[in-house]
C-alpha cells in the first residue's frame, strides 16, 4: 500500500485523488445530487420550527446561493456571515447561478483539501524532513468532515498553511494577506495568527507585529462592525444555535458531558481523550517548556496558542465529537510543524494517530442531520 501511495509522487496529489473518490462516492450513493454534501434541514429551509436541524453547511450553501439574503435562513445570522468568503468563492464559481452553487461548494473543498496539503508539503520540506507527513493534514479527519459537509474549514486551513508558508519564506506581506483571508473563511484561523504574533512580540519585532495586526486583524475586525451595523450583532462567538459559551476551567466543557451523563462521559473520553486531550496537555507542556527557555519560534507558540484554547471550549463542542475534530484541526496542523521544528519523527510518527478520525466518517448514519 506504502508503494502505491509514493508512485503517485506527491502528497497532495494523493489527497487530490482522495478528494475526487470520496466525493464521487458520495454522489454515487445519493443520485449524483451534489445537495447531499450541504445536509439541509427544513427548520431553516422550510421554516418549521419541529424540523430536522440539519448541520452547518447548510448555512454555507444558503449564504452562496444568496449572499445578499442568505442570512434570513440561519440560526444566527452574524455568526454565520462572518465566515463569509468560502460562500462567496463558491457563489463567484458559480457565475451567480444558485443551480451551480452545490457543485462550487464540493470543488473548492477539494481543491482547498489538496492546497491547504501542498503547503504543509513546503512546510516540512523547508525543515528537512518528508513530506509526506502531510498526509497528516490532509486526511485529518476534521478536514475531510469539511469536505463532506460543506464546511469552511478546509478554505480557510489552506489559506492559513499558505500563509504559514509564506512566513518562512519571509514573504510578510503576502503571508498577512493570505492570514486576513483565512479569518475570513474561519474565524478559528485567527488562534495561529495569535500564535506568530505572539512570537514576534516575544522577540520585540514590533514593526511586523504592528503590520500583522492591521493587515491580518484589522480586516476581520472591520466586517464583524459591517456585520454589526446590518444584522444587530457582531459575529463572534462560541457558536451557532444551542452554544454554550466558553469555558473558564481547563476541560470544563468535557468534564460538563459527566454532569448530564456519566456513561456517555466514558465513551466520549475513551475517543477524545487520546485523539484531544492527551495531545492537547502534552502539546502545552511541550511548548510551554520550550517557550520558557526563550525559543520563541512561530512555531513553539502557535502550538502553545493552539492548545490553550482547546482548554477552555464549551460544553456545546465538546460533547460533539465531530465538532472537536473541527476545531483541532489547527492543533494538528501544529505538531506537525512543530515536529518539523524539532525534526523529531516520534512527534511525527504519532501524529499521524490522528488519521484515525476519518472513522468519524465512515458511518454516515451517525453523521448530524
Amino acid at each position: 500500500m506504502c508503494r502505491i501511495v509514493r508512485k503517485l509522487g506527491r502528497p497532495w496529489v494523493v489527497v487530490a485523488l482522495f478528494a475526487l473518490v470520496y466525493a464521487g462516492l458520495i454522489l454515487a450513493r445519493n443520485d449524483c445530487d451534489p445537495m447531499a454534501f450541504a445536509l439541509v434541514g427544513t427548520r431553516y429551509a422550510a421554516g418549521d420550527p419541529q424540523g430536522t436541524s440539519g448541520y452547518d453547511g447548510q448555512f454555507s450553501y444558503y449564504i452562496a446561493r444568496d449572499p445578499a439574503n442568505g442570512w434570513q435562513f440561519c440560526d444566527v445570522p452574524a455568526y454565520r456571515l462572518q465566515r463569509i468568503l468560502y460562500s462567496v468563492l463558491a457563489w463567484v464559481l458559480a457565475f451567480g447561478q444558485v443551480e451551480a452553487v452545490p457543485w462550487t461548494l464540493v470543488a473548492l473543498n477539494a481543491a482547498a483539501l489538496a492546497s491547504g496539503t501542498y503547503f504543509t508539503e513546503r512546510l516540512l520540506l523547508a525543515r528537512g524532513v518528508s513530506p509526506w507527513y502531510a498526509l497528516g493534514y490532509g486526511l485529518y479527519g476534521g478536514l475531510v468532515s469539511g469536505l463532506r459537509l460543506d464546511l469552511a474549514e478546509p478554505t480557510a486551513h489552506a489559506l492559513l498553511q499558505a500563509g504559514l508558508w509564506a512566513w518562512e519564506q519571509q514573504r510578510t506581506s503576502v503571508s498577512v494577506g493570505l492570514f486576513a483571508l483565512s479569518a475570513l473563511a474561519k474565524e478559528t484561523t485567527l488562534v495561529a495568527v495569535a500564535g506568530v504574533g505572539l512570537a514576534l512580540l516575544l522577540n520585540r519585532d514590533w514593526r511586523r507585529a504592528v503590520w500583522l495586526g492591521i493587515g491580518a486583524v484589522a480586516p476581520f475586525a472591520l466586517w464583524q462592525a459591517v456585520l454589526w451595523a446590518w444584522l444587530g450583532a457582531p459575529g463572534v462567538g462560541s457558536g451557532g444555535a444551542m452554544a454554550t459559551p466558553f469555558e473558564w476551567l481547563p476541560f470544563g466543557g468535557l468534564l460538563r458531558v459527566a454532569m448530564v451523563s456519566r456513561p456517555v462521559f466514558w465513551r466520549l473520553l475513551a475517543v477524545l481523550g487520546p485523539l484531544f486531550v492527551v495531545p492537547t496537555l502534552w502539546a502545552l507542556a511541550a511548548s510551554a517548556r520550550a517557550a520558557a527557555r526563550k525559543q520563541w519560534h512561530p512555531w513553539v507558540l502557535v502550538l502553545l496558542v493552539q492548545a490553550l484554547v482547546l482548554l477552555f471550549l464549551p460544553f456545546s463542542t465538546w460533547r460533539e465529537p465531530l465538532a472537536i475534530a473541527r476545531f483541532a484541526t489547527g492543533l494538528v496542523s501544529a505538531t506537525l510543524l512543530y515536529g518539523a521544528l524539532r525534526r523529531s519523527k516520534r512527534i511525527l510518527n504519532y501524529s499521524m494517530a490522528w488519521l484515525a478520525t476519518l472513522a468519524l466518517l465512515i458511518d454516515e448514519s451517525v453523521l448530524p442531520v
